[in-house]
Parts: structure tokens; C-alpha cells; sequence
């Protein structure tokens, strides 16, 4: 080791060895990075778009940092390859030079303001003013180099990641859309008919406009990973994307569904007239049995029957019209409106028609009662009885005689039941009327 120096003490031979190499190493490094970043496709795609915005912005500032990374490069080495130099003149250096290679290695060089452009300096040209030369070392000017090229592969690793990422994507929804829109077309969902169609246009005006800002500006639409991760650290941003595509799905589930409509509308309208047409059947069925009724049933309150369900008759027309037209998003909800009010108008005609015909119902059920028990007194011999022959005279005539009253007649029926139940137990326990009458009774 020498005496110190302006660069510090000089270096000995082995130190100057395992210096230049490293620096060697360095610069090898250095030359490979500036090579891939020359062929990189989403540089070659930076300097052949028409970009805005952000990309615009930081690929200006990366471009500088290019020019300056390669200007740096070259007195990098320069300089690199003077100290090879001077380490080739002899196997053993002498002092003179190791003393220049310490210098060279070691020492400050000067690099003129010309090579580093508006802000060249250690900070990688981020600020400050123009400078007419900078006085730096090969290790600063390797800190240099290497801040410059992260800085410009950041940006281009985020754009050619955004354009490998979204524009194919965008493109095949854009196909999607498309045969979206024809499926729209053909059941005559049509802009201004139907709100799908309305969506359509606006998804597809979106995806046109997606695709032109990811175009121009891709680092619009990148997320950074933030912190100390390596260039280009990060991931595209799909929100918009995700948004259009979930728009798009939700526009074909309904395109979809018309589509379904188209297919069995015939069918279902069939049903539906089929279903109110048994309706107005049932109500027309209560209505003659209303006057039956009041003709044949006295002191006796007999709802009202109401009319056929005219509003829907209409809406079913309306229907038939909507698929006349192929206004099938308006002719898709009416159907089904329809068929569950025309379930509820059949089950309501139902119900009109069991209310109306209780009265009816109430009579068959006291001659059946009343037959029953005359039947049952024939079986126990006592046909004869002139009280029960009278009672049940008298409660025949009521229910055989219009009008009917229910409620005299109920009460002959009950009286002529009573009368017959006395009449059998009594007879039964009296018992004395021989084996086979016994038998009878006990049989009954």
C-alpha cells in the first residue's frame, strides 16, 4: 500500500484485480439488461403507440433515463476499459500503476451534462436543475445505471403486461357482444323497445372506449404492488372490464330468457285460454245452479256470482298482440302475470260454484240421512209404525217439494230420526218378541 491519495490510499495488486473484476462483472450486467430492454416487445410497442395520459408522461421520463443509462454506459465503459488497459501493460504493476488504476477505479470522473440530459444526477435524473458536468465515481455510476433501468423497465413491464392482459380480453367479450346482440336482434330486442338493447349499445360503447384508453394509456390500468418490489411489480387493473363482462352476462341471461318466451309463448297462451275458459265455464255452471237454487231452496242466503274476468280476456288479447309484434321483453312478464291471476280466477270460479251449490249439497245430504234410517227401520220390521210413517211423510214431502225449506225440513229429518231411535231401542229392550225379532234387533 502507498501513501494516501485524492482517491484514498493507492490499491495493491491484488485489491485493483478483484476491483476490476467486480466492475467487469458489473458492466457485463449492465450491457446484458440494456440489450433485453432493446428487444423487449413492450418497448418496441412504447415507441410505436400513440399514448396519453400517465403512459405518456412516465414513458417520456423513461425514454430520458434510457438515453441517459446508455450515454452513462458508454463512459462507463470507457473508463472500464482504460483500467483493463493499464492492468495489461505488465504482470506486476509498479506504483505508477497502481496508482492509476486506483484512480481510475476509485476516483472521481467527470461526466458532462450532455450525457445526463435535464436532471441527470445520482437521485436518476428526478429532479433538479441542468448541470454542466457531474463529478462521480463507477460505483456511482453503476448506482446510476441501475436505478435508470429499473426505473424505465418498470414502465415497460406494466404496459406490456396491461396490453397482454387486456385488450385480447376485450376483444373476445367484444365477440361475445356481438353475437349477443344478433341473438338480441332476431326476437326483436331492438334500442328503444327494450332496456337490454338500451344496455347493449352502452356495454358495447364502453368496451370501444375501454379498449381505446387501454390502448393509449395502459398504465392507467395498472396496480402497482407498492413497496420495495421488484420493476414492473404489480398486476393489471380488470375492474372495468369485470364490470362489462358482468354487464354483458347479465344482458344474455335476459336475451335468454325472451328467447324462451319466443319458443313456448303459443304454448302458454294456449294454456292461459284454456285455463279461463274453464273459468267462465265454472262461473257460468254457478249462475244456472244460482237460479236452481233459488228456485227449488226457500229461506236460504245464495251468494251472488260474479261476471267472466273481462280484464284479463283483454290482457290475454294484448298478449296475443305483444307476440304478433315479437314484443317479446313485453309480451315475457304479462305471461306470466297472467298465469297466476288466471289460476286464482279459476280457483275463485270454484269456490262461487261450491257456494252457490251448499244448499243443493245440504238437501241430497238429509234424503240420503232420511232414506238411510227408514231403511233401517224397514230391517227391523217396524216398517208399519203409523207415528214414524207419518214423520217421515212429513219430512219427504219438505225435501222432495220446491222450494225446499232447510230448515223446516232439516228439523223433520231429526224429528223422524229421533222418533226411529226411541222406536228401536225400546225395542230392543223389550226383548220379548221371539228369537228371530231378538236376532233382528241385535243385528241392527
Amino acid at each position: 500500500m502507498g501513501p494516501a491519495g485524492p482517491t484514498g490510499p493507492v490499491m495493491s495488486r491484488e485489491e485493483a484485480d478483484r476491483a476490476l473484476e467486480r466492475l467487469t462483472a458489473e458492466h457485463e450486467a449492465v450491457e446484458s439488461s440494456l440489450l433485453a430492454l432493446q428487444d423487449h416487445a413492450g418497448r418496441r410497442l412504447l415507441e410505436g403507440a400513440r399514448l396519453t395520459g400517465t403512459t405518456a408522461h412516465r414513458w417520456t421520463q423513461a425514454e430520458a433515463a434510457i438515453t441517459r443509462l446508455w450515454n452513462v454506459f458508454e463512459h462507463y465503459s470507457g473508463a472500464l476499459a482504460k483500467a483493463q488497459e493499464v492492468r495489461e501493460r505488465r504482470r506486476w504493476p509498479s506504483r505508477e500503476d497502481l496508482a492509476e488504476l486506483t484512480r481510475l477505479l476509485r476516483g472521481p470522473r467527470t461526466i458532462p451534462g450532455s450525457a445526463l440530459g435535464d436532471g441527470g444526477s445520482a437521485d436518476g435524473g428526478a429532479g433538479g436543475g441542468a448541470r454542466l458536468s457531474e463529478e462521480v465515481t463507477l460505483g456511482d455510476l453503476v448506482e446510476w445505471m441501475n436505478n435508470w433501468y429499473a426505473q424505465a423497465l418498470d414502465v415497460v413491464a406494466a404496459a406490456d403486461s396491461v396490453w397482454s392482459a387486456l385488450p385480447a380480453r376485450i376483444d373476445m367479450l367484444a365477440a361475445e357482444l356481438r353475437r349477443v346482440r344478433s341473438l338480441a336482434h332476431s326476437v326483436g330486442v331492438r334500442p328503444g323497445e327494450h332496456p337490454s338493447a338500451d344496455d347493449l349499445d352502452r356495454t358495447t360503447e364502453e368496451l370501444t372506449a375501454l379498449r381505446a384508453e387501454v390502448v393509449s394509456d395502459p398504465l392507467a390500468f395498472w396496480t402497482s404492488a407498492g413497496g420495495s418490489s421488484a420493476p414492473g411489480g404489480g398486476r393489471p387493473d380488470t375492474s372495468r372490464y369485470d364490470r362489462a363482462a358482468r354487464e354483458l352476462e347479465d344482458i344474455r341471461r335476459e336475451i335468454d330468457a325472451v328467447l324462451g318466451v319466443r319458443q313456448d309463448s303459443e304454448q302458454r297462451l294456449m294454456q292461459l285460454r284454456d285455463v279461463l275458459s274453464r273459468a267462465d265455464r265454472t262461473l257460468a255452471e254457478a249462475r244456472e245452479a244460482r237460479g236452481e237454487v233459488l228456485a227449488k231452496i226457500a229461506a236460504s242466503e245464495v251468494p251472488a256470482v260474479s261476471g267472466p274476468a273481462t280484464a284479463l280476456h283483454e290482457e290475454l288479447s294484448a298478449a296475443a298482440e305483444y307476440r304478433r309484434r315479437s314484443q317479446w321483453h313485453r309480451l315475457s312478464p304479462l305471461l306470466e302475470s297472467l298465469e297466476q291471476r288466471a289460476e286464482d280466477e279459476l280457483d275463485r270460479a270454484r269456490a262461487q260454484l261450491a257456494a252457490v251449490t251448499a244448499p243443493l249439497a245440504v238437501r241430497a245430504e238429509l234424503r240420503g240421512r232420511l232414506d238411510a234410517y227408514k231403511a233401517k227401520v224397514a230391517q227391523q220390521g217396524m216398517g208399519e209404525d203409523r207415528m214414524l210413517i207419518e214423520r217421515y211423510d212429513a219430512a219427504r214431502r219438505m225435501l222432495w217439494s220446491a222450494p225446499c225449506d232447510l230448515r223446516a225440513a232439516e228439523d223433520a229429518v231429526l224429528r223422524y230420526q229421533h222418533a226411529a231411535q226411541d222406536v228401536l231401542t225400546a225395542r230392543q229392550a223389550g226383548g220379548s218378541s221371539g228369537p228371530a225379532r231378538a236376532e233382528g234387533v241385535a243385528d241392527s
